[in-house]
């Protein structure tokens, strides 16, 4: 029972189903990679490297940051601070995750294993970025864009710099959301020393940041289109993108934000997830057009 109470916290603390965020971008990298559905057991292991990333990640953050996470009322209530997990499990599991990623990552090709450690490397760094630079918004970014790029290296065992246009469109759009996320810890992070954009430039200043970041964002996903030549079926996948983030921009603004959650959590599912359905239907039409 202890056991299954601790694998319940776990998962609840590292957030698993919201490996969602970039897991649909990898899978439409996978896509594209494959001009059309890859072979479905290196669907299965890019899956697995995914979770097992992300989750080796939020762990490791929630490691890193246990005392900051204490000293925070906004956080206080996370395992560590709160005692239900102690440093040592997550510590533990931690390291299964990164072994089960680096052996879902041998299951894929050469390249791929050799490049898992470098991964691994990048996603655990982010928790330390925020303690000497206001853009640690921008490392998670990267954290979570090099997941286009790895999942067409697992498809095709080699890197196309056209896909590096998706992976750029992740970074901007997960560090927009970050900077709006960051929002709510603006006060406390500047009061502990903490960097953040926030922080720096004040919530006002922050708001403009994700949406210039945003509308970057936007941009690179119209040459990524044009780049594979997704025609219509690709740009109506930016337009509605573009849709939601302009909805996801309206319901908080820098004197209200109490729908955060349903801003950062709901609608970023929802852009991840419509975008790879979009794309991989264009896809789907470019083959179909072309038999």
């Amino acid at each position: 029972m202890a056991l299954l109470r601790s694998v319940g916290h776990t998962l609840e603390m590292i957030k698993w189903e919201h490996s969602v965020f970039a897991l649909p971008f990898a899978l439409t990298a996978a896509v594209l990679a494959a001009d059309g559905w890859p072979h479905p057991m290196q669907i299965v292991w890019i899956i697995v490297c995914m979770v097992t990333a992300r989750s080796a990640a939020m762990a490791f953050n929630r490691w890193a940051d246990s005392t900051l996470d204490a000293a925070n009322p906004r956080t206080s209530m996370r395992a560590i601070p709160a005692g239900t997990l102690s440093r040592n499990f997550v510590g533990g599991f931690v390291l299964v995750s990164a072994l089960l990623f680096v052996l879902a990552a041998s299951r894929l090709n050469m390249l791929t294993l050799l490049l898992s450690p470098v991964a691994l490397g990048v996603v655990l760094l982010y928790s330390y970025t925020k303690r000497f630079t206001r853009w640690s918004h921008v490392f998670l970014g990267v954290a979570l864009g090099i997941a286009p790029a790895a999942a067409w290296i697992a498809i095709r065992g080699s890197l196309d710099p056209r896909i590096l246009t998706l992976a750029a469109a992740v970074l901007f759009w997960v560090g927009g959301f970050d900077v709006f996320y960051s929002c709510q810890d603006a006060e406390h992070d500047r009061a502990s020393g903490l960097y953040s954009v926030p922080a720096t430039l004040g919530i006002p200043g922050a708001f403009w940041v994700a949406r210039i970041m945003h509308c970057v964002m936007l941009l690179l996903l119209v040459c990524m289109v044009q780049l594979f030549g997704l025609g219509l079926v690709g740009l109506a996948a930016v337009a509605l993108v573009a849709m939601l983030l302009l909805y996801e921009h309206s319901i908080i603004s820098p004197r209200d934000l109490s729908r955060m959650n349903a801003a950062f959590f709901t609608l970023n599912g929802v852009i991840s997830i419509v975008f790879f359905v979009v794309i991989a239907s264009a896809v789907w039409v470019g083959r179909h057009h072309s038999a």
